[in-house]
């Protein structure tokens, strides 16, 4: 995955100096770039009953994906800027996640950690 995710880096480097297009990608452009990109993923499934699958035509999956590579390469270039690791990130926030969810605790209720009694 870090190989695949440092690929995405590089190429989305190019893909910016090539066009002169990496003074622009500043982090808050960035991130403000892919808050829009989430909210335009979030129309795909806007009014549906759940998003499940069947609810979703051609045209809605084909928005849906390019959306979603939208918010990953807005998110990689981000990360970029900012110097995060994106998979040691994502795998500290899944350690502090599970520490703030014990499974044996929260199995099946949705509920947010401070909703819980001690």
């Amino acid at each position: 995955m870090t190989d695949s995710l440092t690929e995405l880096r590089d190429r989305t480097r190019a893909f910016a100096v090539e066009r002169d297009w990496e003074q622009f990608h500043t982090p808050k452009n960035l991130a403000m770039a892919l808050s829009v990109e989430v909210a335009e993923l979030a129309e795909h499934f806007q009014w549906l009953r759940t998003g499940a699958p069947e609810e979703l035509g051609e045209r809605a999956r084909e928005g849906i994906r390019h959306e979603l590579a939208d918010v990953l390469l807005y998110l990689v270039q981000l990360a970029d800027k900012t110097g995060v690791d994106l998979r040691e990130a994502a795998l500290e926030k899944m350690a502090l996640n599970a520490a703030k969810y014990p499974a044996e605790q929260v199995k099946g209720d949705a509920r947010k950690y401070d909703a819980y009694e001690d």
